[in-house]
């Protein structure tokens, strides 16, 4: 049997498919974890209780951070300070993601699509941030490709930038792990500047982030 060359297109794209299978595999695991938690919450409160698996873990933690004085590149082109785009005033949901990625940011970038679109016409009123961590081939064109695939509306904004830049936003937001193959799925909220921001690490759904987002502002 013919091996692969991982380095070709081919191989890259087998590759991206695989990845993206096992994400699907894992977030269709967890729907069948919740869809069995209502069955058993539904059953005669007369029966015994019988251990209840539990869902895929999220953590979430209230962190002080303290953003970073550095420049980056939003989707429209123009050169835009971090300080200045995330203390405007606005709520922030902000993630890392990468264009090429087949796996962890499709998931985490149709989360914010949907929990933007769950928003309604709150969403005016809250900045999402999706920042690359591969700058170098997430160009400004490919970044807006990228936020049409996930119905991005207005408020939610793509980053790119110098590798020393985005390199010093993720190490600020505790998110950097040394190459890009190796991250994480992290979703970070802040209800307004100067406020700790609450981290969430594992898949988040939409529903859990919008119950986060309405906890941390005390929206309803």
């Amino acid at each position: 049997m013919t091996e692969r060359d991982p380095n070709s297109t081919q191989g890259r794209i087998v590759m991206r498919d695989a990845n993206w299978i096992r994400a699907m595999a894992m977030l269709a695991a967890a729907m069948l974890v919740s869809v069995a938690g209502v069955r058993a919450e539904s059953a005669d409160e007369h029966m015994p209780a019988a251990p209840r698996a539990r869902e895929p873990a999220v953590t979430s933690t209230s962190v002080q951070y303290v953003v970073p004085d550095v420049t980056l590149v939003r989707q429209d082109g123009k050169s835009v300070s971090l300080p200045h785009e995330m203390n405007d005033g606005r709520p922030v949901v902000l993630n890392f993601i990468f264009t090429t990625c087949g796996s962890i940011c499709p998931l985490m970038s149709q989360v914010l699509g949907q929990f933007q679109r769950k928003l309604g016409a709150e969403s005016q009123h809250v900045h999402l941030m999706s920042i690359s961590i591969d700058p170098e081939e997430d160009t400004p064109p490919r970044l807006r490709e990228y936020a049409s695939q996930f119905g991005a509306g207005p408020g939610w904004n793509h980053y790119t930038g110098t590798l020393t830049a985005s390199q010093q936003a993720q190490r600020a937001f505790d998110v950097y792990r040394g190459d890009k193959m190796s991250h994480t799925p992290v979703t970070l909220l802040r209800a307004a500047p100067g406020q700790p921001w609450l981290r969430l690490d594992g898949f988040v759904t939409p529903d859990q982030l919008l119950m986060h987002y309405r906890h941390l502002t005390g929206a309803r």
